[in-house]
């Protein structure tokens, strides 16, 4: 079985391309910090080159830029070519089949204070103590 699951940060902005048969490909990176820290104390990151067809690379250029959180469920693929000075290549890709557009730490922050304030007057139940019926 070859499955994936990443979550990270867009490292660079989405790059399109359309093949010769006009199916359309996006090409990213995505940073995902290790969960243990370095000697130093730090969380280091790895980067990932993501590849996405179809109706999934149309949103992703469409919503996506630097920076920005994905989940990314998909599978790894390995492939190989030629450089142009004639060396062979190696890459492993992330094939993603769905990505899920995260908030930010800080979007999510200033969503969950929008929600708090506003909750009880947007449901419709302002402070009300009495117990449920059921």
């Amino acid at each position: 079985m070859n499955r994936v699951i990443f979550v990270g940060n867009l490292a660079s902005d989405v790059e399109t391309r359309t093949t010769n048969s006009g199916k359309t490909c996006a090409l990213f990176r995505i940073a995902v910090q290790r969960i243990r820290s370095n000697k130093d104390g730090q969380r280091e990151a790895d980067f990932f080159p993501v590849v996405a067809w179809g109706k999934t690379a149309e949103l992703c250029v469409r919503f996506l830029s630097k920076g920005r959180k994905v989940a990314i469920d998909g599978r790894l693929e390995m492939r190989s070519y030629n450089a142009q000075d004639g060396s062979k290549r190696h890459v492993t890709e992330i094939i993603a089949e769905h990505v899920e557009f995260l908030p930010s730490d800080q979007r999510r922050g200033e969503q969950r204070e929008g929600t708090e304030q506003g909750a009880s007057k947007a449901d419709g139940f302002e402070d009300c103590d009495d117990e449920l019926p059921f």
